[in-house]
């Protein structure tokens, strides 16, 4: 007998998306406040055209579906809200200011202790059929074969 698990009323996607995102509010809430300790730095992956980023034109240009920054050395004026973050960065030796909504995070690493997370970027389907194939996109994943929702988080712990 194979029934499927009947559609679920309570959006547990959602839950745990907007759950471990707060985890990168915190993060970067206490390093905006405190810097950056010891050897701990952030690759965080976003989308550009997602509603809400704000990113000079030659970047939204050069990366027109998704980019990766890193905050480590050089950074200046991070601010965190509920809702997001700003950062100053250079690119090629030239000042920017980016805007970032937590719901446009795909991604978030801290190669100094092995930590990530994934995350699936909030877009309507109207967006979801407007936005072109870009070249920087990784290959699509493809759901469980068993077709559950599980989320993995590996910390990675080197033993």
């Amino acid at each position: 007998m194979t029934e499927s698990p009947p559609d679920s009323l309570i959006p547990y996607d959602e839950i745990v998306q907007e759950a471990l995102r707060a985890v990168v509010g915190r993060v970067l809430t206490q390093v905006a406040t405190e810097g950056l300790p010891g050897n701990h730095h952030f690759y965080i992956t976003f989308k550009t055209n997602a509603p809400g980023v704000s990113v000079p034109k030659s970047l939204r240009e050069r990366f027109p579906d998704e980019m990766t920054i890193v905050l480590q050395n050089k950074y200046w004026d991070l601010k965190v809200t509920d809702s997001g973050f700003e950062v100053g960065l250079t690119f090629s030796q030239v000042p920017a200011h980016l805007e970032v909504p937590f719901s446009a995070v795909t991604a978030f690493a801290d190669p100094a202790v092995d930590f990530a997370l994934q995350f699936q970027a909030h877009m309507d389907e109207e967006q979801i059929r407007e936005q072109e194939p870009a070249e920087n996109d990784r290959p699509v994943a493809t759901p469980a074969e068993d077709g559950s929702n599980v989320v993995t988080v590996d910390f990675g712990r080197k033993k």
